[in-house]
């Protein structure tokens, strides 16, 4: 068992956008160091999207269609109450990650500022301490470094500590402080997002879309020192992608920090780390521009790095494929910590393969977004299926259907071509759905969002001015559909 637990925590981490991912890009030096002395996983996807969904589900254990949070604002943005059935204290708080943990017998630490973020305490419950980092997600990592180093001085070398510390440096907007550079200057972007790719993505349509990367703002801002407010050509691509890079490896170069100081204690070789992120970030993928806003394998899927003495030291650098949550992982840290998993959670212990190396997980995994469009995708063997309820005002047919293997950015539909595939997946879907509300015999979450008026980012789609742009950029006969449909899908 190691002495301390540390789970890292940076904010719309792309898995493909790590060294030890693949990237072509020496983004994560760091990172890949953890990943080359542990073990990492390829599918690993968070159950609901963004932030305050994901991380709710994280830290409670539980889907959001069991939650009910799977929006940022609205009735579900909240967690259920209880009811009459309350006791003394919450089962919400008896059933926390934190608290797990805490009953283990592990001191625990959050130093996040996203519970003030978005009014999400429920984040923090079982939590030891807590501290806020005071910026609501604006701060860099070197803001955050000051509370690092006082955990390393009080708690580096205790036994039986969990720290769970979050970093925001990749999400929008890009802000990396400009001292720190441009490692990739002279690196190419990726090659997937072709000039004729960037052609068809401009004569499509969203809040967010090629034309309007920054739609509430009519320029770049200066304190943005990175990315770009239009996507024209390869150019413009360069310019985002370095701008989200820089981010990452400006996080990265913290983590590298952090690590230096538990070998400066003498630290490092008896304590687990956990590297991964709560979501993605959408770079072209399905036309969106920067944030987090549909339930597709991009936003999705997220990285999971661990390293754990004692366990992975037999298998450094080995690589899992089998499909896992992050509830998973909530459950397997529980079970790895010498806890009681708690009955009601949804999450699946994968501790065995840490402990054996079998590489065992899921058949299919279901993912939601509710925040920026109403979307439920199932990701099987090399497909994933998305079904979207409300847009978001996207450009989005009603099924989508991908193969992640072949096409992982998402770029030809192939819905039309296998509609024997689309079935298995609508059946996948339907049954996942069917089985949770029976479960908790509530109403389902995303639905209740539909009935509000639709996402929570949608809903103030009048603020982006989107039928203007449109007539404004040539895109008219758009304009006038969305003016006609809404949110709806097209067929």
């Amino acid at each position: 068992m190691p002495k301390r637990i540390i789970y890292i925590d940076i904010d719309s981490l792309r898995a493909d956008h790590l060294g030890c991912y693949g990237y072509h890009r020496d983004t994560t030096p760091n990172i890949d160091a953890v990943a080359a002395e542990g073990i990492r996983f390829d599918n690993y996807y968070v159950t609901d999207a963004p932030c305050l969904p994901s991380r709710t589900a994280l830290f409670t254990g539980r889907y959001g269609i069991n939650t009910g949070v799977v929006n940022h604002g609205g009735v579900y943005a909240d967690t259920r109450i209880e009811g009459p059935g309350r006791s003394f204290r919450s089962t919400s708080t008896d059933h926390a990650l934190a608290e797990r943990l805490r009953q283990a017998g592990w001191y625990t630490t959050s130093i996040t500022p996203f519970p003030h973020r978005h009014s999400a305490y429920q984040i923090w419950e079982g939590f030891h301490e807590t501290y806020d980092t005071g910026h609501d997600g604006g701060e860099t990592a070197d803001q955050t470094w000051p509370y690092l180093e006082r955990w390393l001085r009080e708690f580096g070398t205790k036994e039986n500590v969990f720290l769970h510390f979050n970093v925001w440096d990749p999400h929008t907007p890009y802000r990396t402080p400009k001292e720190f550079g441009n490692p990739f200057e002279n690196d190419p972007p990726p090659d997937w997002l072709t000039q004729e790719q960037i052609d068809k993505l401009r004569r499509s349509y969203g809040p967010y879309d090629a034309h309007d990367t920054n739609p509430l703002l009519k320029e770049h801002p200066e304190g943005w020192t990175h990315g770009t407010s239009e996507i024209r050509d390869r150019g413009d691509f360069k310019k985002w992608i370095d701008g989200y890079d820089v981010g990452v490896s400006y996080a990265d170069h913290y983590v590298g920090k952090f690590i230096e100081g538990l070998k400066a204690i003498g630290a490092y070789e008896d304590t687990a780390l956990i590297i991964s992120a709560d979501h993605g970030e959408n770079h072209g993928e399905l036309g969106v521009w920067g944030d987090h806003q549909t339930a597709d394998h991009i936003t999705s899927r997220v990285p999971l790095v661990i390293r754990w003495p004692g366990l992975t030291d037999d298998r450094p650098g080995q690589v899992y494929s089998a499909l896992h949550y992050n509830i998973d992982l909530s459950a397997t840290l529980v079970d790895l910590a010498g806890g009681t998993i708690p009955e009601p959670w949804d999450g699946r212990s994968f501790a065995q393969t840490i402990r054996d190396g079998g590489d065992h997980g899921r058949e299919f995994l279901v993912v939601s977004q509710g925040s920026w469009a109403c979307q439920r995708a199932v990701r099987w063997d090399d497909w994933i299926l998305i079904r979207t309820y409300h847009t978001g005002f996207k450009d989005f047919p009603s099924i989508l259907l991908f193969d992640v293997a072949k096409d992982p950015h998402e770029t030809k539909d192939l819905a039309r071509e296998k509609p024997e595939v689309v079935a298995e997946g609508l059946r996948r879907l339907e049954s996942w759905i069917t089985d949770n509300l029976r479960k908790t015999g509530r109403e389902d979450p995303l639905m209740g969002v539909m009935a509000e008026g639709g996402p929570f980012h949608a809903r103030t789609a009048e603020e982006h001015n989107l039928p203007e742009r449109l007539r404004a950029s040539g895109r008219g006969h758009l304009a006038d559909w969305l003016e006609e449909n809404g949110g709806n899908p097209r067929d």
